[in-house]
């Protein structure tokens, strides 16, 4: 059985701070890469908020430098899922793709979290035929075409101005009567002139013989002036929200409602001694890559400090 001081699940700007700092300071970490190598930010093109890039920078860049520093000063990144662990014991038993357990003598978590869905029944129906919860991987497709983005954040924002500048129309399906994004995501949505806002408007299904050519709506549901809407569309673009990775340490670690792992505040330590958790996936507030990257920052120092504590 193979055995580390140091084991760091995820691979996005806490999980690989975490192997940049725990490299430095000599735990030769192993980093498993996950379902989604890079994390949330390989689904985005232009990162205008990272410090260091006053011109911006793509998502899939900074993702693949942070992996080159990482493995530059010593981390052993890998491709893999974490599939179950065993935190009641020390060290910690993490078991990869179902067959190859690993002893860790302290695991950080960096597993981040998971785009959600409305969950119609059509939504399973059409994936991959018009529908998609990341528009800068699929936008490319509906160049010209006439699109619909659900939510009223600035993850949705971001996602309708990102396709404005691909397609002919964009409608964003917004379920209140008032966008929930920042002030300057509104002003850029308000300022884009193919964007139409449906406030008030929740999807009810999605039309289509060969992939979506429509939605169907309810305006003001519920109300007296309830009313039935149909756009013609071919692509439908979820952004309404994240759902943390954790369904596999929630045996162990206290989590949120949401599924948000719980922390000791203003620090990445868990309940259970030597386990960190970094990144999105305890973070249900800024949910920032840069301050992703900070909590990978503090769960390598926390971890070495555990090791040095215990004499590990």
């Amino acid at each position: 059985m193979e055995k580390t001081r140091c084991l760091i699940i995820g691979s996005g700007p806490a999980g690989f701070t975490a192997a940049i700092y725990a490299s430095r300071a000599n735990l030769q970490p192993i980093l498993y890469e996950g379902m989604q190598p890079g994390g949330q930010l390989t689904t985005t093109t232009e990162i205008e908020n990272f410090p260091g890039y006053p011109n911006g920078i793509d998502g899939n860049q900074l993702m693949d430098d942070l992996r080159k520093q990482a493995k530059n000063f010593g981390a052993d990144v890998r491709w893999g899922v974490v599939t179950s662990v065993d935190f009641s014991i020390s060290p910690k038993k993490i078991v990869i793709d179902e067959t190859q357990t690993i002893e860790a003598d302290t695991v950080i978590i960096a597993t981040g979290a998971s785009a959600m869905y409305l969950g119609l029944p059509d939504e399973q129906k059409y994936a991959g035929q018009g529908v998609s919860a990341c528009a800068t991987c699929d936008g490319f497709f509906y160049r010209k075409k006439d699109v619909a983005v659900v939510g009223g954040g600035d993850t949705a924002c971001e996602e309708a101005i990102y396709l404005a500048g691909l397609c002919n129309k964009v409608y964003m399906i917004v379920r209140k009567n008032y966008l929930r994004a920042s002030t300057i995501m509104q002003k850029r949505v308000m300022e884009t002139p193919n964007i139409e806002i449906l406030f008030e408007h929740n999807t009810v299904g999605l039309t289509g013989e060969n992939g979506v050519d429509g939605a169907d709506l309810i305006k003001r549901k519920g109300e007296p002036d309830e009313e039935r809407v149909h756009i013609a569309i071919d692509g439908f673009f979820l952004a309404i929200g994240h759902k943390p990775n954790s369904d596999i340490f929630k045996p162990y670690l206290e989590t949120d409602q949401t599924g948000y792992i719980k922390t000791i505040p203003g620090t990445p330590c868990t309940s259970i001694p030597g386990v960190f958790a970094a990144g999105d996936v305890a973070d249900p507030v800024y949910r920032q890559a840069i301050t992703a990257a900070g909590s990978g920052c503090k769960a390598a120092i926390e971890a070495e400090r555990y090791l040095s504590q215990n004499g590990l």
